[in-house]
C-alpha cells in the first residue's frame, strides 16, 4: 500500500504517497533530504549544495513517488531552493514516476517551478491559483503550454482560479487541442474556450467529468457526450449556455451545477427546464445545484419534472432584502414528486427578514414524502412552531391513508431566522416531533441557541439520553 512522505522545509508542505513498506514522515527536511538545508524563514539560502552521495538519497526517494498534494502553506520552498532542484535535474524528471499532481494556492513565484514537478507518467494535474494573486501570465501561459508534452497521457486536466484574459483563452484552447484526447476523462478549467476548442470539448466520446466558462460571444456545439455524469457551468448570461443541450447526448448525466454571474435573473429555471427536457436529462438527473450573485425569485415549478433528484440546492442572495419567496405550496409540491431528496436547500442562508416562508405544515409534508432526507436550508416561519402538531395516522396534504415517517434529518440549517422570545421550547419540541433525528442546527443565531438546549433537556427527559446537540459554525 502507498505510505506518506513530506519534502518540505520547516513544516509539512507537501505530502505524497511512495511505494515500499518503510514510513517516511519528518517535520523538518533536513532531517532526511539534505537539499534543504537552509536557515528557514530568516535567510532563504542554502549552507551548502548537496553532494553526491545526498542527492543520491534523495533520488532513491524521489523515485518512489506517486502522488504529491500541496494545499496552499505559505511558506513554499524558496525560489533559491526550486533552482537548485531544477539544475539537479535538468535532463530527467524530478518525480519520474509521480502519478498525481496537485498543487492548490499557487503564488506567481512558484508557476515557473511547476513543471519540475510533472513526470511523464502523470494521469491527473490539479492547479489551483491563490485568489486574488498577480499572476505572471507570460509564465503561466509558458506552464499551461507544456502541459501535454510533459504530460501525454492525461486523464484529468483541473486549472482553477485563472485570470480572464483572451491571452489566457487562446492558451487553454490550444493545450486543450494538442492534449492527447482519448485518455482524457476530465477536464476542469476557470477559463472560457476558443470556437474550435469548444467544437472539440463537447465531443469526447470518454469525458465523464466538465467544467467550463460560457461566454455569449462563443458559439456552441450540440454537446454528444455519452459518458458524461458531473457538468458544471459557469456563465454570465442566463440562457447563452441552452445550445448545449438541444439534441444534445446525454446517456448518463447525473449531475449539473450552475454557477451565474449575470446581476439580473428572469426565468432560468424555466430555461433549463426547456433545454433539459429536449435532451431527457430529467431520467438521469440526480443532483442540481444553482448559485447566483444576485437575489432571485425562482419559478420551482418548472423543477416538477425532475423526479429522480437526490440533491437540489437553489442559492441566491438576500443582501438586498430577502429574497426568499419559498413556502408551504412550494415545499409540498417539490417533496410529493421528488420522494428520494436527500438534502434539500431553496434560496440563501436563512436571513433575519423573512417575507416569507415554511410553516409546521411544509416541514411536515417534507417529512412524509422525503423519509430519506438529511439536511435542510429553507427559511421558516418560526412562530408556526409554537403549536406543536398532532402527528396521527395522516399528515397534510398526504391523503387518508398515508402513515407517518420516520424522516432521517439530521441538519437544519436555521441561520439568523429570529425566534420568539419564551417559544424556545415549545419551537425545540415541534422540531423533535417532525424530525426526531435532528442532530445538528448550523449556522445558529438569535435564539437557537436557546432551542438547542432544550432539544437536549427534552431528549434526557423522553429518552434518557445525554448526547449534545453540537452547533455547526461557519
Amino acid at each position: 500500500m502507498g505510505q506518506t512522505g513530506v519534502f518540505a522545509p520547516t513544516t509539512q508542505i507537501f505530502s505524497g504517497r511512495c511505494l515500499g513498506r518503510r514510513q517516511i514522515q519528518c517535520e523538518r527536511a533536513d532531517n532526511m533530504l539534505p537539499l534543504f538545508l537552509l536557515n528557514y524563514p530568516i535567510r532563504k539560502f542554502f549552507k551548502r549544495l548537496p553532494t553526491t552521495t545526498e542527492w543520491a538519497r534523495f533520488r532513491k526517494y524521489a523515485r518512489r513517488m506517486r502522488e504529491l498534494n500541496q494545499y496552499g502553506v505559505p511558506d513554499y520552498p524558496s525560489p533559491e531552493t526550486l533552482s537548485v532542484i531544477r539544475d539537479y535535474t535538468i535532463n530527467e524528471p524530478l518525480l519520474p514516476n509521480l502519478k498525481t499532481l496537485k498543487l492548490i494556492g499557487i503564488e506567481g513565484c512558484f508557476i515557473p517551478f511547476i513543471p519540475l514537478f510533472l513526470s511523464p507518467r502523470a494521469t491527473v494535474v490539479l492547479l489551483v491559483f491563490r485568489p486574488g494573486s498577480n499572476l505572471p501570465k507570460a509564465m503561466l501561459t509558458s506552464v499551461i503550454t507544456t502541459l501535454p508534452t510533459l504530460c501525454p497521457n492525461l486523464q484529468a486536466i483541473n486549472l482553477d482560479i485563472l485570470p480572464r484574459d483572451p491571452t489566457i483563452t487562446a492558451t487553454i484552447s490550444r493545450m486543450l487541442l494538442a492534449t492527447n484526447r482519448n485518455p482524457l476523462q476530465q477536464f476542469r478549467v476557470d477559463s472560457p474556450l476558443t470556437e474550435e476548442a469548444s467544437e472539440l470539448i463537447y465531443k469526447l466520446p470518454n469525458l465523464h467529468t466538465l467544467s467550463v466558462v460560457i461566454e455569449k460571444e462563443t458559439p456552441l456545439p450540440s454537446a454528444s457526450l455519452p459518458n458524461l455524469t458531473n457538468l458544471t457551468i459557469t456563465c454570465a448570461n442566463e440562457d447563452c449556455w441552452q445550445r448545449l443541450f438541444h439534441g444534445a447526448t446525454f446517456g448518463k448525466l447525473d449531475s449539473v451545477s450552475f454557477f451565474l454571474e449575470s446581476e439580473e435573473i428572469s426565468d432560468f429555471l424555466g430555461v433549463f427546464e426547456r433545454a433539459a427536457l429536449s435532451s431527457s436529462i430529467q431520467n438521469t438527473l440526480s443532483r442540481l445545484f444553482i448559485s447566483a450573485q444576485c437575489s432571485w425569485d425562482p419559478n420551482y415549478s418548472s423543477l416538477l419534472p425532475f423526479t429522480q433528484l437526490v440533491d437540489l440546492e437553489i442559492e441566491s442572495s438576500c443582501d438586498d432584502g430577502c429574497s426568499s419567496r419559498v413556502d408551504d405550496d412550494i415545499v409540498i409540491s417539490l417533496s410529493r414528486v421528488m420522494p428520494k431528496l436527500e438534502i434539500l436547500g431553496l434560496g440563501g442562508t436563512p436571513c433575519s427578514q423573512i417575507a416569507t416562508g415554511v410553516t409546521t405544515k411544509g416541514l411536515l409534508a417534507l417529512a412524509h414524502h422525503c423519509p430519506n432526507l438529511s439536511a435542510l436550508r429553507v427559511h421558516l416561519q418560526v412562530t408556526s412552531l409554537s403549536d406543536p402538531p398532532a402527528i396521527p395516522g395522516t399528515v397534510p396534504n398526504a391523503g387518508p391513508a398515508a402513515s407517518w415517517t420516520d424522516c432521517a434529518l439530521r441538519e437544519l440549517e436555521v441561520g439568523e431566522t429570529p425566534v420568539p422570545g419564551g417559544s424556545e421550547l415549545i419551537v425545540a419540541l415541534t422540531l423533535l416531533r417532525i424530525f426526531p433525528r435532528l442532530e445538528s442546527l448550523v449556522l445558529p443565531n438569535g435564539g437557537w441557541e436557546e432551542v438547542e438546549n432544550a432539544i437536549n433537556l427534552s431528549r434526557r427527559i423522553i429518552d434518557g439520553s445525554s448526547k449534545r446537540l453540537p452547533l455547526t459554525t461557519p
